[in-house]
């Protein structure tokens, strides 16, 4: 399965983004759909995930009301809407998936990646 994340850039404080994960190859009703990001020097971290069975969603505490996942079927899309960004919100974004269908915030249950994109958050 390949995975190919885009939109990151460099943005304001307050400003927002809006991060596409292109995946084809994947059971669209099935797997699920994680968004993780890696600091320089942190451990990567999940930010949020989305159901392929019935679209839930689940966020880490850290971005919950500010950043939305929502998924596109017709287009094999998942996008993460990223408002009210931070400086400590400045990190690589992954998208991936797993087999199965758990949806978790876990990176380790995450077999399947994209080459990330890179999101800064500066004045």
């Amino acid at each position: 399965v390949q995975l190919a994340e885009s939109g990151g850039g460099l943005v304001q404080p307050g400003g927002s983004l809006r991060l596409s994960c292109a995946a084809p190859g994947i059971t669209w009703d099935y797997n699920p759909i994680g968004w993780f990001r890696q600091a320089p020097g942190k451990e990567r971290e999940g930010v949020s995930c989305i159901r392929g069975t019935d679209g839930s969603t689940y966020y880490a505490d850290s971005v919950k009301g500010r950043f939305t996942v929502s998924r596109d079927n017709a287009q094999n899309t998942v996008y993460l809407q990223m408002n009210s960004l931070k400086p400590e919100d400045t990190a690589v974004y992954y998208c991936a998936t797993r087999d199965g269908h758990y949806c978790g915030l876990s990176y380790y249950d995450f077999g399947s990646w994209g080459q990330g994109t890179q999101v800064t958050v500066s004045s």
